[in-house]
């Protein structure tokens, strides 16, 4: 059981931890991307996460508890102003943590905590809510094109051979699936084997 043990205490006091993830917090919604350790990383997208809904609600209130957290001004402006309309239809998981490797002095393993982009942003040429069919369209048109210049192949060349054979006819009648002989390689119920 974990009781009594609701957050890391990263081996730092309170004082120093607060201001380190508040600085962490205030450098995330600055550059939108920090590299931090993967414990501090997911002890700042907590708050982090925190400062979004703040900013999501837009009222004087939550602005005055958003900048009682970060340190510049410039950030909280930043933050109700650009970054949480951007969320404005999300509910949650504003963040993400990206594993990078480990540092080369301790052997830390280290991450990228940063805010997620939404799919507006990510993907503009692409329209939501597009059928599949419409999407596959030009790789199944591409399919049937070179599936049609084969089977053109294969009628001239049949049709080449029956003219060779001096056979009279169309074409078509001596094409490749018609000129095996029968009875070979089938089974009873006229599928080959």
């Amino acid at each position: 059981m974990r009781h009594l043990k609701a957050y890391r205490k990263l081996n730092r006091t309170g004082s120093h931890r607060s201001l380190m993830l508040r600085n962490l917090v205030t450098s995330l919604f600055e550059h939108e991307r920090v590299e931090t350790t993967v414990m501090k990383a997911k002890e700042a997208r907590r708050i982090a996460e925190r400062m979004i809904t703040l900013g999501k609600r837009g009222t004087l209130h939550a602005r005055r508890r958003a900048a009682s957290v970060l340190l510049k001004k410039s950030v909280v402006k930043k933050l109700f102003d650009e970054i949480a309309p951007r969320y404005a239809k999300r509910e949650g998981g504003y963040t993400r943590i990206l594993r990078v490797g480990y540092r080369k002095g301790d052997a830390a393993p280290l991450a990228f905590l940063e805010l997620i982009m939404e799919e507006t942003e990510r993907k503009k040429g692409k329209k939501k809510g597009e059928p599949r069919e419409a999407k596959m369209k030009p790789s199944m048109e591409k399919a049937e094109k070179e599936k049609a210049a084969t089977i053109d192949i294969k009628e001239e060349n049949t049709s080449e051979g029956a003219e060779a054979d001096g056979r009279k006819g169309d074409a078509s009648k001596g094409s490749v699936l018609e000129s095996k002989p029968e009875g070979k390689g089938e089974n009873k119920s006229g599928k080959e084997a």
